[in-house]
């Protein structure tokens, strides 16, 4: 049997919630082998297909979109018709309330999301859209090795013509901060801690803030191309900007809420968005 590779042939940006840690945003890279005979063209598959049918597909099964447990226990769906609209109750007793069109998310069987399981999961998908030929597909699902800090950050981007107007997506992402020219390790480290599993969120699409059990809470909404989003989660879990929430906003968010901590200095921010790309901004 011959067996085909493609390292690296994509990333995946999206957000899940999780019992403990809430509403996660996350980066995986994907690998794939694919195993079979060789076709009439003396391939197991054309690379020249494989981002436009492999890709395609994994982008679409899980890219860019809230993947939900479908069997833990604090999760209700009001209206079994409206499979976006959910609310989700954490082990510590807060919730997190979403509302959006069916294509923004996937529920996925178990109480919690992992890669190894959505791996198998895509494997088994994608084997049966593939010519016979292709007998198995193993697909890999790993995180950036980074050498420092990251955060885990979700948002939506409401003027956006794709699927980053999801108001439930998201990244994992390294930060990069140079201090007079120096790396500064400190920073990186105190967004990483700052940001740990936050949602970003533009003031203008705060629609109103609430007390529920002694716990204040943030509701943020709009209407884009895709349809209606709306979301309610702790205060605690949230960082408002006054601007959008794109990289480039929020590396310039960076930059200036690290200068007040020391503006007898001068800051380069390198803000990633997921793996490999970004935006700088500097004083």
């Amino acid at each position: 049997m011959n067996r085909l590779f493609v390292d690296n042939l994509t990333v995946i940006d999206f957000a899940y919630l999780d019992r403990h840690r809430g509403l996660v945003g996350e980066s995986w890279i994907v690998d794939i082998e694919l195993a079979g005979d060789l076709n009439e063209a003396g391939m197991v598959f054309d690379f020249g297909h494989v981002k436009s049918t492999i890709k395609a597909h994994i982008d679409h099964q899980v890219d860019h979109r809230l993947l939900v447990p479908a069997d833990y226990p604090g999760l209700r769906w009001p209206d079994p018709q409206k499979p976006a609209d959910l609310r989700w109750r954490l082990d510590d007793g807060t919730w997190i309330e979403h509302r959006a069109p069916a294509q923004a998310v996937a529920a996925v069987p178990g109480e919690t999301i992992d890669r190894h399981t959505i791996a198998e999961q895509l494997s088994q998908s994608l084997e049966r859209i593939l010519p016979d030929n292709v007998q198995s597909v193993a697909v890999t699902l790993r995180l950036e090795a980074i050498e420092g800090a990251w955060y885990h950050y979700a948002h939506g981007l409401k003027k956006h013509d794709g699927n980053c107007q999801r108001i439930a997506h998201g990244h994992r992402s390294r930060i990069r901060i140079l201090r007079n020219g120096q790396r500064a390790p400190d920073l990186e480290h105190y967004w990483g801690n700052r940001w740990c599993d936050i949602y970003l969120a533009s003031a203008a699409d705060r629609v109103e803030t609430f007390e529920d059990d002694g716990l204040t809470y943030h509701r943020f909404s709009y209407d884009s191309d895709q349809g209606h989003f709306e979301i309610a989660l702790p205060a605690a879990r949230t960082e408002i900007m006054e601007t959008d929430t794109t990289v480039e906003w929020i590396a310039c968010y960076l930059r200036d809420e690290t200068h007040k901590l020391e503006p007898e200095n001068r800051f380069e921010v390198y803000a990633f968005e997921g793996v490999n790309k970004g935006a700088i901004a500097e004083t």
